[in-house]
């Protein structure tokens, strides 16, 4: 497309041109002529009309001479720019207003014929030989008691109808020329408002098809080809971005798995060579389950992870009281709480709140963001958890005092493995999929989930939930 569309576009350019020079040409040219003569014969017709019922009946019924018609028909030839002549209808000229007049040697048409004109009432030629050039002759009939007693015929050159036809030609031919240039400046405004950004996209496109997700276009435009490179270039750069998790994903995957493996594996291994001796193995033993545990507690992780992704996933919706489930998850970490000396407030709306959500699943968000809570929370602090109400939907928070996140960190807190600077010397068994779980079933459960964090001060967790229809 890049390579045809733009001498396509020019090869139509210049069939307009062509064409609109062979229509102007011939149907305008020919149409012009005809309209001319057509406009010429009506009004030399107007006048044969009057002067066959006015001069000429008058010749005929004696009420005027041949001198005084022939003096009134020589003035018309001159405001007509036309040659008039009375004929009888055997061809035999009465008067002309370009011949003397002759009553003893009078001219003759030969072969005149007045039915030469049809149903119409001029037409065109040599008149019967009379001229030696092309004319157009106008034909009134002079009648006296029913009766015709001659024609008059109202002769002008054809060469005058197209000098005018001519000179309306090359108008036509100006306008077709100003036509042609306005056109011109059409197609510099589609080469720089259409081809060029096209060739931009179709160009950015092959980069990308070829692999090139980080290859960078710009269209100056706010219109429809503006909005689809902007578009294009959005959806480059969430590939490259996808790619790029996923291959993050896979290195954290690898190094997560790594790591409790080389420690299985390099246990074992001086356990059997007799590095560790036989009365410490309880101890190592113990280590390499709480390694397995850890890869055990990873893959079921993977897997939650990947279930909530898959499409067509049902939820096992029911309506519940959450103030229950809230207590029962805080009551859960009562051990941890009392080790840290951690002290869980519930601030909680109502006594009894139904909500319409997978019970399960938001048990697991609520033990998610309470471990996460109590992990990165000092010594003797407190998590609040608190529920609100709003427009038929209900907020529950979570939020702790602890070491917060970067500002930075913050668009990354729901991706999976990831861990601030500031978490990886707390959490050193997590798995950074605790949040992704978090997210992915509040998104299945088409609500939202935000937080909100300042480093050193603490973090808040806030996810809806659709309360019951009572």
């Amino acid at each position: 497309m890049r390579r045809t569309l733009y001498l396509k576009f020019l090869f139509a350019y210049i069939i307009f041109g062509v064409f609109g020079f062979i229509i102007v040409s011939s149907f305008v040219s020919k149409t012009t002529y005809d309209k001319l003569l057509k406009d010429k014969a009506e009004s030399y017709y107007k006048e044969a009309v009057l002067i066959a019922d006015s001069y000429a009946a008058d010749l005929y019924t004696t009420k005027r001479s041949l001198d005084e018609v022939k003096s009134q028909i020589d003035d018309l030839d001159v405001f007509l720019s036309a040659q008039i002549e009375i004929i009888n209808p055997s061809g035999l000229i009465v008067l002309s207003s370009r011949l003397p007049l002759s009553v003893d040697n009078p001219s003759v048409i030969e072969g005149f014929d007045s039915t030469i004109t049809g149903n119409s009432y001029y037409t065109t030629g040599t008149f019967f030989d009379y001229f030696d050039q092309n004319m157009l002759n106008v034909f009134a009939p002079i009648t006296s008691g029913y009766k015709v007693k001659g024609y008059v015929v109202i002769n002008a050159p054809i060469s005058g109808i197209l000098e005018q036809s001519d000179e309306f030609l090359a108008i036509s031919y100006l306008l077709l020329v100003i036509l042609f240039v306005l056109s011109l400046i059409i197609l510099f405004f589609f080469t720089e408002m259409v081809y060029i950004p096209l060739r931009k996209i179709t160009e950015a496109t092959e980069q990308y098809a070829s692999g090139n997700l980080h290859y960078e276009f710009s269209v100056d435009s706010e219109d429809e080809m503006g909005y689809l490179a902007a578009t294009l270039s959005y959806m480059a750069n969430e590939i490259a971005r996808g790619e790029d998790n996923q291959k993050k994903f896979i290195a954290n995957v690898s190094h997560d798995f790594r790591s409790p493996l080389t420690s299985i594996r390099g246990y074992l291994e001086a356990m059997l060579d007799g590095t560790i001796p036989p009365e410490m193995h309880e101890k190592y033993l113990g280590i390499v389950l709480g390694e397995t545990e850890r890869l055990t507690k990873l893959t079921n992780g993977l897997l939650s992870l990947n279930n909530l992704n898959m499409k067509g996933v049902m939820l096992e919706y029911s309506d519940f009281d959450i103030n229950r489930v809230i207590r029962s998850t805080a009551a859960s970490f009562e051990g941890t709480c009392s080790k840290k000396g951690i002290v869980i407030d519930l601030i909680l709306f109502g006594e009894e709140v139904m909500v319409h959500a997978d019970e399960t699943k938001i048990q697991q968000v609520l033990y998610n963001l309470l471990d996460n809570a109590i992990k990165f929370s000092h010594h003797d602090s407190h998590i609040q958890i608190e529920t609100s109400e709003k427009r038929n939907k209900l907020f529950v928070s979570v939020k702790d005092s602890g070491i917060g996140i970067p500002k930075d960190d913050l668009k990354f807190v729901f991706d999976r493995f990831y861990k601030s600077d500031l978490s990886r010397g707390k959490d050193k068994k997590g798995t950074g999929l605790g949040l992704s779980i978090v997210k992915e079933i509040i998104r299945a459960h088409d609500e939202h989930i935000n937080v909100i964090s300042t480093e050193g001060v603490g973090t808040e967790f806030i996810f809806s939930l659709q309360q019951t229809e009572e």
